[in-house]
């Protein structure tokens, strides 16, 4: 077995190079796919392949390759100056409080709540809005190593019975436990697989779920319903992902192509009336599509009959999604069918045609519906305005009510319960720190509940939206923020952020962590890029599939915008994205290594050709297609970061990051990448490193206690001002 050694490499002709990132050696693969040979030298950093079930699965060479490299990455962020006072400031900085919106049940208002140097929030409650909270969950006192997270909390109806989900290390594999709240004894009710909320029926003691059959397997999902004091073994299961899959084969409507990718989606999901006489249950036909089916519980309850009669369907092929809530017999859908941007129907759930549907709130093309709470009486919609919120209110009947009065131009949710009209309100931007709004829907008055004390001025900095051109002449928006009267030089350090994809909008957020970059002079940039869903439907399919190489050239745009514009120059610039924004980032680099400086890719996917083979990742295959389709492989291999990789070049100084326990993005990717980055790259890697950091104590970020995302965020900072030249 080979030894990774940091200060000298001694490699098999027993020379000595001198000190620089562990060698890795090269293996060679060759296979031909649709006619063109793809030539892979570290396919073995996946891991052992041989089993289909579990690819990736790391071997003790690549596991000791990993971490060489991690041991590479810490001497090289660990020396670099200001590290100690920087982490200082960031611990001050994160340390600052995080709360949530409270879930009303009765009298009494749960919410989660982190403050000082809690490494994991804490669940509390309170009697009455105004009442003295009270500690109900701590994970902190039940693991001293600070993984263990609370992921969700569902009270009762009556606020009694609490239950809740816990995963460890961020592997988001959440199970189910129920606490009696008055007592706090835990119920002897315990269900695994990745359970992730539960609804509550009306009796208080039973309640419906969706897991999965299999953690192993993250495409057998199923819906099923428990009763209190039975083990999970005796849950009834209404529908599996194999039952959707079965029927929509028996159709005989679709190809084998798509009952392919049909199988491999989010799978189903299910929801309850609040009434108890209705069970929504729809099934994930794509990222952004579902087709949607109502079963009436009564009959369920008397004879286990398990109807299902369509409300909204064929959505394989129109695209379309849709949810809402049920209020009585009558489900008031949000859904993107014949409207992009979103529109509000009123189905009644004893005829539920689509030729029956009656339209409470109509499609706009300047505003794109981003949810729909119910209150007593009304509707709050949210809206997404130049990826701003909106919120407006509605009767049932689609009389407007008029726009909720916002504390100014950011990002807001509201939390609603169908029986009141007080809510709850959660509102942040760029200079406002998320807080919490104790909101009157009926009154439209609203008065802050809890905000947390943070160490720095959010006046101090300002705040603009700009548009710019993309290379096929398509207006893009774009965030800039920066210190109140900073002198746009042209030589001003530059964060571009983005990710679009998946619909998902990236829209106005606090980040205390980011005040020591605009002290010391730093512009932050958010381009809000095809793909997501600043702006419809319409705008998310114009950076999928064939049309992903949109979304590169946005960003590439917004880049070059900056730099027109007198904010930055290349040497300023950095680039930074997670996810499906670390394809960005990775994507970015490949196609333009001239324009940026450096470059952040958090946990992601890079090796486009191969990446539905691990993981969950064929839920994403109606996003970015599949090279096993002679059509999409066409498209992907044009843009695939791994494959796009060009020795010689140089390229920008990179950091890469993954978790060890991702269950969504495989850590193959980062590894790949940075193993062919350093071995091609022209760039001198002293000064411009290809650097990986795999955290054998994350997944894909979600759960992280305090001490981990202090690190995470001042490796990232600290790499980005040194290359950046804030250090010198």
């Amino acid at each position: 077995m080979r030894r990774f050694m940091l200060l000298t490499l001694v490699v098999s002709c027993g020379s000595i190079v001198s000190a620089g990132p562990p060698q890795t050696r090269k293996e060679t693969v060759k296979e031909t796919i649709h006619g063109v040979q793809i030539v892979d030298d570290y396919r073995w950093l996946e891991g052992d392949n041989s089993d289909p079930a579990a690819m990736g699965k790391p071997t003790p060479e690549v596991d000791e390759w990993t971490h060489a490299q991690n041991a590479y990455t810490r001497s090289v962020l660990d020396a670099l100056p200001g590290r100690r006072a920087l982490e200082a400031r960031m611990q001050e900085l994160m340390e600052v409080g995080s709360i949530s919106a409270p879930q009303m049940a009765g009298n009494r208002y749960f919410y989660t709540k982190r403050e000082g140097s809690q490494a994991q929030a804490v669940v509390y409650m309170r009697e009455g809005v105004e009442g003295e909270p009270v500690e109900v969950l701590n994970p902190n006192t039940l693991d001293e190593t600070g993984l263990l997270t609370v992921s969700w909390v569902s009270p009762s109806d009556d606020g009694s019975l609490l239950a809740f989900g816990m995963y460890r290390a961020g592997d988001e594999n959440s199970t189910c436990y129920i606490m009696d709240v008055d007592s706090r004894q835990w119920l002897a009710d315990e269900i695994p697989g990745k359970v992730n909320g539960v609804d509550w029926q009306p009796d208080g003691r039973s309640f419906f779920y969706e897991n999965l059959e299999s953690t192993d397997d993250p495409y057998s999902g199923q819906i099923k319903f428990h009763k209190l004091g039975t083990h999970e073994r005796e849950d009834a299961t209404l529908y599996s992902q194999r039952d959707f899959v079965q029927m929509y084969r028996d159709s005989g409507l679709y190809s084998a192509k798509q009952l392919d990718e049909v199988a491999k989606t989010y799978g189903s999901f299910a929801y309850a009336s609040d009434n108890g006489r209705w069970l929504i249950v729809g099934y994930y036909t794509g990222t952004r599509s579902n087709d949607l089916w109502a079963m009436d519980l009564s009959a369920f309850r008397r004879t286990g009959e398990k109807k299902l009669t369509p409300v909204l369907s064929d959505t394989i092929n129109t695209k379309a999604s849709g949810a809402g809530v049920v209020i009585g017999d009558t489900l008031y859908m949000q859904t993107t069918l014949d409207a992009p941007n979103g529109r509000v129907v009123a189905v009644d759930l004893h005829n539920p045609a689509p030729t029956a549907w009656k339209t409470v709130v109509a499609h706009q093309t300047d505003k794109v519906i981003e949810s729909v709470s119910p209150a007593r009486g009304m509707l709050a919609v949210e809206y997404l305005v130049n990826a701003t919120t909106r919120i407006e209110r509605f009767t049932l009947d689609g009389t407007s009510l008029g726009e909720l009065t916002l504390p100014g131009i950011g990002s807001a949710g509201i939390s609603t319960d169908i029986d009141r009209t007080e809510g709850f309100l959660t509102f942040t931007s760029y200079n406002e720190p998320p807080s919490i709004y104790h909101v009157d829907l009926a009154g439209n008055t609203s008065e802050l509940w809890e905000r947390p004390d943070v160490p720095v001025d959010p006046s101090l900095v300002e705040v603009k939206q700009v548009w710019y051109t993309s290379k096929d002449g398509t207006k893009v928006s774009m965030f800039i923020v920066h210190r109140t009267g900073l002198e746009l030089d042209g030589d001003n350090p530059t964060i571009l952020y983005g990710y679009g994809g998946f619909n998902i909008p990236m829209t106005p957020a606090f980040s205390a962590t980011m005040f020591p970059w605009y002290e010391a002079g730093g512009v932050y940039a958010v381009a809000n890029l095809r793909g997501g869903g600043e702006y419809g439907e319409s705008w998310h399919h114009a950076g999928m599939l064939d049309r992903k190489q949109n979304v590169f050239d946005d960003f590439i745009a917004a880049a070059e915008w900056l730099i027109a514009n007198g904010y930055t120059k290349p040497e300023r610039l950095g680039i930074a994205g997670g996810s499906n924004g670390g394809l960005l980032t990775g994507a970015a680099v490949t196609q333009r290594p001239d324009l940026f400086a450096a470059a952040i890719s958090a946990v992601p996917l890079l090796d486009m050709v191969r990446y539905q083979n691990f993981l969950m990742a064929r839920y994403w295959i109606p996003e970015y297609g599949s090279s096993e389709d002679p059509g999409q492989f066409k498209y992907i291999i044009k843009y695939s970061p791994y494959q796009k990789i060009t020795p010689g070049t140089k390229y920008p100084a990179m950091l890469i990051t993954a978790g060890a326990n991702d269950a969504r993005v495989h850590p193959m990717h980062a590894r790949k990448m940075v193993a062919a980055m350093q071995a091609a790259s022209g760039s001198d890697p002293e000064r411009d490193p290809v650097l990986l950091w795999v955290d054998y104590d994350a997944g894909h970020g979600a759960g992280k206690p305090l001490h981990l995302r202090v690190r995470d965020v001042v490796d990232q900072r600290l790499f980005m001002m040194w290359q950046l030249g804030m250090l010198d």
